[in-house]
């Protein structure tokens, strides 16, 4: 027997079985995407470690699943060929003609209710989507959590809730059971506020320069979000005030050796995860932009690994991206002193001096915050980094 184990590779963050991709009695080949863990940060899937027929499932759906912990096992010494009928010996039924969907027993009598997962209970429950609807994509025709985030966030699919019109009068209610992403988000805010003593500094930054390069490279072919600019602009801002890259230990501030760089990517209504931007002071402005965008699109399309959203030393939030003007967000990363806050780019009205005589301008400008842990950071540290962050935006060379 061949053991399949949840991987080391957690830093201690606990997390549960989302869905068996593979049902026992199923043939296997080695690498074969088996199971799906979900944390607060991320979704993984566990590949399996050998070719055979999975005869075991020891931890079933929203089971906790703890580092080194055995998901179940692998008979290598089945058959590979056939059906899952004749390699298991479980009694499992024959799965459905490849390219061809399974029959699916409608949700809507009891045995269709009883064949969905907790986890797909959840996110049917979450979205008010009628899984009636759904065509299923699992082991015959059965309802997997990627069909129903697939049609969450499809703008036609039309759930059981009545759809919003200018004539509806009716307000779209119903109790959200809370997934195991929004628990850990819980969890950690408390933790946060009750452990560190926050203080945060309010600067205004004019991004005039930082639009007209923006521009000036999207006219050469590039183009890089204002994100990209904000992450090599921090990395600089460290070389005023080590210790925003450092954190708080009981006997010591202990400092990063590298300048790695979490962006909080908001994922709707299933929260946020934070990829990281690993030594980005060493990174070029592009290198950057093609990084956030790889990270970006995988948290969004759920293939962020572990790896992704470990080790960051300090982190930004770019709120401004949903509207927001103006926040001050919480440290929630237990290693880390600092959290920036970006608000909105809108066009203000500022006063500049101008040949010696003061002068009313447009510029676009924004709001910046910086979030400290006081046992970390003092006052004259943030201001610091907040003047330094500012005045390289507000620099920006022209080429």
């Amino acid at each position: 027997m061949i053991e399949v184990r949840v991987p080391d590779e957690q830093e201690g963050t606990k997390a549960v079985v989302r869905a068996w991709l593979k049902l026992v009695g199923d043939t296997v080949a080695i690498n074969d995407p088996l199971v799906e863990l979900e944390t607060d940060k991320v979704t993984q899937e566990v590949p399996s470690p050998a070719a055979g027929v999975l005869s075991e499932i020891l931890l079933d759906t929203d089971a906790e699943a703890l580092p080194g912990a055995l998901l179940g096992r692998i008979s290598a010494d089945a058959p590979v060929t056939g059906s899952p009928a004749q390699a298991g010996a479980q009694g499992a039924a024959p799965a459905a003609p490849s390219g061809a969907p399974g029959p699916r027993p409608s949700p809507g009598n009891r045995e269709g209710e009883n064949r969905l997962s907790p986890s797909v209970k959840r996110a049917i429950a979450q979205h008010g989507i009628d899984p009636a609807r759904l065509t299923g994509t699992g082991r015959n025709g059965r309802l997997t959590r990627e069909d129903v985030d697939r049609a969450a966030a499809s703008p036609t699919m039309v759930g059981d809730r009545e759809p919003p019109t200018t004539q509806s009068r009716h307000f779209a209610g119903g109790d959200i059971p809370h997934d195991r992403m929004r628990l850990k988000i819980a969890e950690n805010m408390v933790r946060a506020v009750s452990q560190a003593p926050h203080v945060t500094a309010l600067f205004e930054a004019d991004f005039s320069a930082v639009a007209a390069y923006k521009a000036a490279l999207a006219a050469k072919g590039v183009k890089l979000s204002y994100t990209a600019f904000i992450v090599k602009t921090a990395a600089e801002a460290m070389a005023v005030a080590p210790a925003i890259n450092g954190r708080w230990e009981e006997d010591r501030i202990a400092m990063s050796p590298t300048i790695d760089i979490g962006v909080g990517t908001a994922l709707g209504d299933k929260g946020l995860v934070v990829p990281v931007v690993k030594d980005a002071l060493a990174l070029s402005l592009e290198q950057i932009g093609a990084k956030l965008d790889d990270l970006t699109g995988r948290a969004r399309a759920g293939k962020l690994t572990g790896a992704d959203v470990s080790g960051g030393s300090f982190t930004i939030s770019n709120h401004g991206v949903s509207g927001s003007l103006l926040a001050s967000p919480i440290i929630l990363h237990a290693g880390q002193a600092a959290i920036l806050g970006v608000g909105k780019l809108e066009k203000r009205v500022v006063v500049r001096e101008i040949g010696g005589q003061d002068a009313i301008l447009i510029r676009p400008m924004a709001y910046v915050t910086l979030t400290i842990d006081h046992r970390v950071v003092d006052g004259h540290q943030t201001n610091a980094w907040l003047s330094r962050f500012v005045e390289v935006l507000e620099n920006w060379p022209t080429s």
